[in-house]
């Protein structure tokens, strides 16, 4: 289990054992911070999905990202105290671990324009134009992976 010092522990999860902290990151970062309407955060996906969750040395949840079975990585949230922290950043490995783990040749994600760089710097490169999601500008992102012998 990756560990970073700002955080106690990164976990692997799954939305029936920890929906409700991912819940709680989730409508605070894009539901009341970013203005992301309710019916498009809450897609019906999560239950497919693996999950990841920072926790802070107090057993807080801090952050979240989840990958669908395909490789889409998506809905990465730090709260506000603990951004710039590198917590993104494992969570992000945690779920990089898991495709490789996975045999996936390659994951895809569409990222907000200004985490363009966050991503680039774990390897993502863009493909394609900008387009909006939820009234915010994004840009597909993908890596390839090397698939672990």
């Amino acid at each position: 289990m990756p560990q970073h010092p700002d955080t106690g522990r990164v976990e692997l999860t799954d939305w029936a054992t920890t929906g409700s902290a991912i819940r709680a990151i989730r409508e605070t970062v894009f539901i009341h911070e970013q203005g992301v309407p309710v019916e498009l955060e809450w897609d019906g996906l999560d239950s497919s999905c693996a999950h990841v969750l920072a926790w802070n040395d107090r057993g807080e949840a801090i952050g979240t990202a989840r990958m669908q079975q395909n490789g889409t990585i998506g809905r990465m949230a730090v709260l506000k105290d603990w951004r710039g922290r590198g917590i993104g950043q494992a969570l992000l490995q945690t779920l990089l671990d898991l495709a490789v783990r996975q045999g996936l040749p390659r994951v895809i994600l569409s990222a907000q324009t200004h985490a363009l760089g966050f991503y680039e710097r774990a390897g993502f490169h863009v493909v394609g134009e900008p387009f909006m999601d939820a009234g915010i500008p994004h840009r597909k992102m993908v890596k390839e992976l090397t698939v672990a012998p």
